[in-house]
């Protein structure tokens, strides 16, 4: 009777799990729920074709590179590493990949990759590496180092998000962690801290510097360089300025460099309960907040407290009124969110909005809690890819009980992993294929005007590898003439990239009638000293984020006609704290000249308002921060007649007077 005796304790166990098992992939599609009856969810690959997987990216080829990160949560010892990167490849054509090639293993918790050269570019903690394979057999054989320094403690909080921009910028998420990075190309290149930043990095110029950010995991890059980030429970940020500039001088008063920007509450609609774990220690801690008399209240459930991988969708593969969009995933939700992106007519920082199906359920909400959203990407077929580390546990565990973490197994899920591709249900799932590397410069060019991001930014870097000169006269015509604008942006910075930009197309791109354009010129003109009478006009320009970017750009000039365009700027948009800041970050906007040109203007300063009191308060602070000849005494005798200000004055310049910078 030894066999009932193993049924009936095995039984027993099953009745009193807390938790659920795994399903089958084909099981876990009908786990799913899409917001949008027309689309529909189909698997591009699992186990055991892919495991653990956080991160998948299609190079010019459209080979789909996987990152597994099967070590997550614990820290391998040095040397045992199990981080791998693999090839898929579909070797019947039917959309879904049946076969998979290591092209690197043996990685210290590899989180993301970028097609680069041939090769890939792997973030994997202390390290941004280039992998490439020379000899044919779909594995790396070059391994090097191109910086390293990052923070490796954390495997949720290190670097990663590999970004290509069309800026022709490089972009990385730091999650805002300590680090002295050096660049192992140029050992002479002094160490960059980016303690509080982001990372970004150029490869043909050598430069990399700290970025004003400091998301975790999860980047999105809109079409026009927009940067927006992920962190835990805070699922769509902005950073409005960039580091180059709030950085420029050290007396500004310390400022928050990021935004919130979601208009809604940090609700999730999720069709999964909290796990055991969860809503017993929120049981625990609220009482421990209740007994202590405390205001704070936390929730098991329905707030993200996940948010991972926000991607911004540029494909063509799904209805329009997807383009634009930016999705995150919530990994204890089960869930994606979707939000949608408006621009400000008085501020460069963007709203984000839940859809106008999604305002009582999310985009995508599985009733699986193994469900585990890290991450997506958009193919060359535009379609967008969900990417599932499928895992019965994703959480940090020294944040849980030791009592709740006994029954727990933090590795349950390694032999799995899926990947999702979500389409139109009328969607031909047969691989795309489009064999970039061979085309031709010519070719390539037309491809910057392609309606789906991918195509165009995989064009742009393959021009920028060539190097192909001959290609100017024509990329000089569509950034002149062609009527996608998209195109125009693309065909201006590869001309940066090729060491072809000069004053006459910059003062173009200032004239051009796509806002994005024309504060691009703006930014470009700082290298032109010619182009500073058109970079002054733009400080009148229709376009509020145009003039955003011509206050920052104004003030990498010293030429006192600054002065009164910056007055001009703040008089009208000074009740966004972003203008103010951005002006104020520079010599000129932190300038008595400014305070003068203000008063004698008598906008501002005409009535007393809140926008008002903070810029002349932060004025007055790097003033006296800065103790530099007799500008506090200028300053202040500005307002002798004018009591209230005087006061504000009188108040910025003391706290600066005690700054030690």
């Amino acid at each position: 009777m030894k066999w009932f005796g193993l049924l009936l304790v095995t039984g027993l166990c099953l009745s009193c799990s807390h938790y659920k098992d795994a399903l089958s992939p084909d099981d876990a599609l009908n786990s799913f729920t899409l917001a949008d009856e027309q689309l529909g969810v189909s698997i591009f690959a699992a186990e055991p074709q892919v495991l653990d997987p956080v991160e998948m990216a299609f190079d010019e080829e459209g080979n789909a590179f996987v990152v597994e990160m099967p070590d997550y949560p614990t820290k391998p010892e040095n040397g045992q590493w199990n981080g791998t990167i693999r090839m898929l490849t579909d070797t019947n054509g039917d959309g879904r990949m049946d076969s998979s090639l290591v092209f690197a293993d043996n990685l210290s918790e590899a989180t993301s990759i970028l097609p680069w050269q041939g090769g890939l570019l792997v973030t994997a903690a202390p390290s941004i590496w280039f992998l490439k394979d020379t000899t044919g057999d779909h594995r790396a054989d070059i391994r090097e180092v191109l910086f390293t320094g990052f923070f490796a403690d954390n495997s949720e909080a290190q670097i990663t998000n590999l970004r290509y921009s069309i800026d022709n910028w490089i972009y990385a998420s730091n999650t805002g962690r300590e680090g002295e990075i050096r660049f192992m190309r140029n050992p002479k290149a002094p160490a960059v801290s980016v303690k509080g930043g982001d990372f970004r990095f150029r490869l043909d110029r050598g430069q990399f510097e700290i970025e004003s950010s400091n998301g975790q995991f999860g980047l999105a890059i809109d079409n026009w360089g927009n940067r927006f980030f992920t962190e835990n429970s805070l699922h769509i940020q902005q950073a409005p300025i960039p580091a180059r500039y709030l950085y420029r001088h050290k007396h500004l008063p310390a400022v928050e460099a990021t935004v919130n920007i979601s208009d809604h509450a940090p609700i999730m609609v999720q069709e999964t309960p909290a796990p055991y774990w969860r809503a017993e220690r929120t049981k625990r801690r609220n009482q421990q907040f209740a007994e202590a008399n405390l205001d704070r209240k936390e929730y098991a459930d329905d707030h993200f407290t996940g948010a991972s991988g926000g991607t911004f969708y540029g494909g063509d593969g799904l209805p329009k009124e997807y383009y634009g969009s930016v999705f995150t995933g919530d990994v204890a939700g089960n869930l994606v969110h979707r939000d949608v992106l408006t621009t400000s007519p008085t501020s460069p920082a963007f709203v984000a909005s839940r859809g106008s199906q999604e305002k009582e359920h999310e985009f995508l909400a599985s009733t699986d809690p193994w469900f585990r959203p890290v991450n997506f990407t958009v193919g060359p077929d535009g379609c967008l890819y969900v990417i599932d580390m499928y895992r019965q546990h994703i959480e940090t565990p020294t944040a849980i009980p030791d009592d709740l973490k006994e029954e727990m197994d933090f590795t349950n899920g390694r032999t799995q992993g899926r990947i999702y591709r979500i389409a139109p249900k009328t969607h031909n799932a047969a691989t795309v294929r489009p064999k970039l590397r061979s085309k031709s410069s010519a070719e390539l060019i037309p491809l910057l005007a392609h309606p789906n991001q991918w195509w165009r930014l995989q064009a742009h870097r393959l021009l920028l590898e060539k190097q192909d000169k001959s290609t100017i006269p024509a990329l000089r015509t569509m950034a002149a003439k062609h009527p996608d604008s998209q195109a125009r942006l693309h065909a201006f910075f590869v001309l940066e990239g090729l060491d072809a930009l000069d004053a006459s197309l910059i003062v173009q791109g200032m004239q051009d009638i796509q806002p994005e354009i024309r504060a691009y010129g703006a930014m470009q003109a700082e290298r032109f000293s010619a182009c500073l009478p058109q970079l002054i006009d733009k400080a009148s320009d229709s376009s509020a984020r145009v003039v955003f970017q011509t206050s920052l750009s104004l003030g990498q000039f010293s030429s006192p006609t600054v002065v009164p365009a910056l007055a001009r700027i703040l008089e009208k948009y000074g009740r966004d704290r972003w203008f103010r800041t951005a002006i104020l970050s520079s010599e000129s906007g932190s300038s008595v000249a400014l305070a003068k040109q203000l008063v004698q203007n008598g906008v501002i300063f005409k009535t007393e308002t809140p926008y008002a009191d903070a810029f002349l308060h932060d004025l007055a602070f790097v003033i006296g921060s800065r103790k530099r000849g007799n500008e506090t005494a200028e300053l202040l005798a500005l307002f002798d007649k004018q009591p209230h200000w005087k006061a504000i004055a009188s108040k910025g310049v003391a706290e600066g007077q005690t700054r030690t910078v």
